[in-house]
C-alpha cells in the first residue's frame, strides 16, 4: 500500500498512501508519538526509503514547528535573540531524539580518529563520543544558534520561518548520500532501506522550490532563499564524497551527519543576505 500514491481499493480513505509515509518518516525521524493510523500496516516496519522521502519536506516543516513556536514565545516575552534561539534548538534536539546529531558525532570520531576504512566504520559503530565527536556537536549547536539569534535580530519573527524551512531543506539535502552512494556495510541497516527513486527526487525537488517561493513571498530576502537550498545542498556533496572516499559509501550517521552541515549551510546562507 506504500509503494505508491495511486488510491487502492483496499485504502482506509482518500490519500492514506501519503498519509502512512508521512506517519512513517515522523516516526523515523523524531520521538513523536505518532499512532497507527486506520488501515496501515505495521506502523514499526523498515522504512521504504524509494518512496518514503516524498513526504520528507513536509514532515520537517512539521518536526521544526514545536521549535519555531517556542522561538516565537521567547522572542515576544523578550528574552533575547540568544536564548530564544537556545531554546528552539534544545527543543529541535529533544523532538528527534539527538538522532542527526548523534551521526554527526559518529562521523567525525570515525573519519577524524580511524586510518583505515574498517577502523573509520568500527568507531563510528561504537556509541561512546570521542574528541572529534564532542568538538563536531559543540561546533554545531552553537552555529545553528548563533545563526537563528542573528537572525532573530534581523528579521524578527520571520527568524521561525527561517527555522522552518531549514529544517526541511536540510533534510531534502541529506538525501545525497543515498542517492549516490551505495552502502557502506552491505549488511548494514543502510542496505536493507533501499535508495529515493527517480519520480521520488523529483517531487522532493519541486517541494524544495516551493519552499524557496513561500519564504521569499513571506518577505525572507531573494538571495536568501536562493542561497539556503544551494549551500544545503553543496554542504551535503562536499560531505558525500568525503563519505566516498573515507568508508567507500554512506550509513545512517552520515546521512544525519549531512543534514546537521545542511541546515547550518542554509542558515549562514540566509545570515549573509539578511539586512542588517
Amino acid at each position: 500500500m506504500t509503494q505508491g500514491w495511486d488510491l487502492e481499493p483496499d485504502d482506509a480513505f482518500p490519500g492514506a498512501p501519503m498519509a502512512y509515509d508521512l506517519a512513517a518518516c515522523l516516526r523515523f525521524y523524531s520521538r513523536l508519538p505518532v499512532p497507527r493510523l486506520p488501515g496501515e500496516g505495521d506502523p514499526h516496519r523498515v522504512p521504504d526509503f524509494r518512496i518514503l522521502p516524498r513526504m520528507l519536506p513536509l514532515a520537517g516543516l512539521i518536526l521544526a514547528l514545536p521549535s519555531a513556536l517556542i522561538l516565537l514565545v521567547a522572542w515576544a516575552l523578550d528574552l533575547g535573540p540568544f536564548l530564544a534561539a537556545t531554546l528552539a534548538v534544545a527543543l529541535a534536539t529533544l523532538v528527534t531524539g539527538a538522532l542527526h546529531e548523534d551521526g554527526l558525532a559518529d562521523v567525525a570520531d570515525g573519519f577524524g580518529g580511524g586510518s583505515t576504512r574498517e577502523r573509520r566504520i568500527e568507531i563510528m559503530r561504537d556509541s561512546r563520543i570521542g574528541a572529534y565527536g564532542g568538538v563536531a556537536l559543540v561546533l554545531s549547536l552553537a552555529l545553528r544558534i548563533g545563526a537563528l539569534a542573528t537572525l532573530l535580530d534581523r528579521t524578527g519573527a520571520l527568524a521561525a520561518l527561517a527555522l522552518i524551512l531549514a529544517a526541511s531543506l536540510s533534510r531534502c539535502a541529506a538525501l545525497a548520500p543515498m542517492v549516490l552512494l551505495g552502502p557502506a556495510r552491505p549488511g548494514g541497516a543502510g542496505a536493507s532501506v533501499g535508495s529515493p527513486d527517480r519520480r521520488t527526487i523529483e517531487i522532493v525537488s519541486l517541494v524544495a522550490v516551493a519552499l524557496v517561493a513561500l519564504g521569499w513571498s513571506a518577505g525572507l530576502p531573494l538571495a536568501g532563499m536562493i542561497l539556503m537550498p544551494a549551500m544545503a545542498l553543496a554542504a551535503s556533496l562536499v560531505l558525500t564524497a568525503l563519505a566516498r572516499a573515507k568508508i567507500g559509501g554512506q550509513t545512517g550517521d552520515v546521512i544525519g551527519a549531512c543534514q546537521q552541515v545542511a541546515e547550518i549551510a542554509a542558515l549562514l546562507g540566509l545570515v549573509a543576505t539578511a539586512p542588517r
